[in-house]
């Protein structure tokens, strides 16, 4: 007899979901891992803005996209559980440990050099917040080096702000907001380079109207002030483009 509502799985079935669990405590073990031995000793790497203050990059990282929606995104474009992921750039570990709890094999890599890798040893590349910091000279020709370490078939992830969002006009910066627009054209660098792109609708969200009016003023002291007055939820836009690349 099998009780009302009962899961009944035969065969290969009950394989499957013994490996799909084991895989899913693989990789809490590995978040706990990242978690336990890696502590945030530059908190500011692997948000969409440098911080120099780690109060400030907390409060900024609780906020950022609750919905766990880049976490996802990142899942179904590689996908990241039980392959070789190299992190780019990998700074404080926070996005390691995302990703182990995925349950990829994570390594890190403190910059975005990949010259010292070795050849085809990893399935996924994957960098936060990083292209677009690097300056205009540099981007192309770290764009075609990023796949170096790539296995035939791994996928180059990219996560960026996309703009058009709460965000732009906070950071009221117009040489910034022209790059994201030429990122995302279909004549700009990365299409041309062979990226698609994927676009998340993503939220800072806060606890309170003063929790967010408190941390855009310290965040954006040019337009925090303003901006925080005419709200009224705990949240801004923040659209985050995932860029992303097969390699053959």
């Amino acid at each position: 007899m099998v009780a009302a509502g009962a899961v009944r799985v035969r065969g290969d079935g009950a394989a499957q979901v013994r490996a799909g669990a084991e895989r899913r405590e693989r990789g809490r073990a590995r978040q706990r891992s990242w978690t336990r031995t890696r502590p945030y000793t530059r908190p500011t790497v692997d948000l969409p803005l440098p911080l120099a203050d780690p109060a400030l990059a907390r409060a900024l990282a609780a906020a950022l996209d609750v919905e766990g929606k880049i976490l996802r995104a990142l899942e179904a474009l590689g996908p990241i559980a039980d392959r070789d992921v190299l992190l780019l750039d990998a700074g404080t570990g926070r996005r390691a440990a995302d990703l182990a709890g995925l349950g990829g094999r994570v390594r890190p890599l403190p910059g975005v050099d990949v010259h010292g890798e070795p050849l085809a040893s990893a399935d996924v590349v994957i960098a936060f917040w990083t292209w677009l910091g690097l300056g205009r000279a540099a981007e192309g020709a770290t764009l075609t080096g990023l796949s170096r370490p790539l296995r035939p078939g791994g996928r180059l992830l990219l996560v960026e702000d996309y703009g058009r969002d709460d965000t732009t006009h906070l950071y009221a910066d117009a040489d910034r907001e022209a790059r994201l627009a030429d990122a995302s054209d279909r004549r700009g660098a990365m299409l041309a380079a062979g990226f698609k792109v994927r676009v998340l609708h993503c939220w800072w969200t806060f606890a309170d109207i003063d929790a967010v009016a408190a941390t855009l003023a310290t965040l954006f002291p040019a337009t925090g002030a303003a901006f925080s007055a005419g709200l009224r939820r705990p949240r801004i836009s923040h659209k985050v483009a995932v860029y992303h690349r097969s390699v053959d």
